[in-house]
């Protein structure tokens, strides 16, 4: 799968933590994106430090859906996913995730340029402080900021960023508020990804409408399985209408 096809219009992702989803949660989650045709399996996480290799390799060997490497420090990087979301955190001023990691990881990363999809990793407020603000020492930008966000995402495209992903942050209270994914669609060209705190096929229709063109699923789809195939069926929905 080439870089320049991630991601597919009206997409689900799952986004799996290695150090989560293990046995037999990993193997019934998949088995459930398998039978839903989800469109990606996301692997990553901010607190992990090991087994992200044997994760990728247990998911190609258990279901055909491309895999996407989605690195929450430099101790997950691989070649064996089939895209590579080289994060930069531009909602924050950490310059070590703006470019300093980068700096780091890219002799690692120079022969699979053709996996690597440059993201502008925006994290907005939306709820209780989440983990990816502690780990990463950033502060979220306020849910009623609607114009630093906007302001945000086009200085990414303008940098060259090939995405843009807005996330609430694992274990968000809410999701992503409609008019600020409406917002950010009206003024980018780039793809756009949403995530964090989706509970329900209601938000996902919502997110999708707004513009989004992936979603990505974490916890939500960890306590309730069902929420993947639900956001496959609104997907399926909106592409044959």
């Amino acid at each position: 799968m080439k870089s320049s096809k991630f991601p597919r219009d009206k997409s689900i992702a799952l986004l799996l933590d290695p150090d989560k989803a293990r046995g037999d949660s990993l193997y019934n989650i998949l088995k459930v994106a398998t039978n839903c045709n989800a469109d990606y399996i996301m692997a990553g996480g901010s607190l992990t430090f090991s087994g992200i290799d044997q994760m990728i390799d247990t998911i190609k060997n258990s279901c055909s859906i491309p895999v996407v490497l989605f690195p929450g420090n430099l101790l997950q990087l691989s070649h064996k996913a089939d895209n590579i979301m080289l994060l930069s955190l531009i909602s924050g001023r950490n310059p070590e995730l703006l470019i300093g990691n980068h700096v780091i990881a890219a002799p690692y990363l120079k022969d699979v340029r053709e996996k690597l999809v440059s993201v502008g990793y925006i994290l907005i407020s939306c709820g209780s402080k989440t983990s990816v603000e502690y780990i990463s020492q950033t502060e979220a930008i306020p849910a009623d900021k609607t114009d630093i966000v906007v302001a945000t995402a086009m200085a990414g495209e303008m940098l060259g960023l090939s995405m843009m992903y807005l996330e609430a942050g694992s274990g968000a209270s809410n999701p992503i508020p409609v008019p600020i994914i409406k917002a950010v669609r009206e003024n980018i060209s780039v793809p756009l990804a949403v995530g964090g705190g989706i509970r329900n096929k209601e938000e996902v229709q919502d997110i999708f409408e707004a513009g989004a063109n992936l979603i990505i699923l974490g916890n939500g789809c960890e306590k309730n399985p069902d929420l993947l195939a639900d956001a496959c069926g609104v997907r399926d929905k909106i592409r044959i209408t």
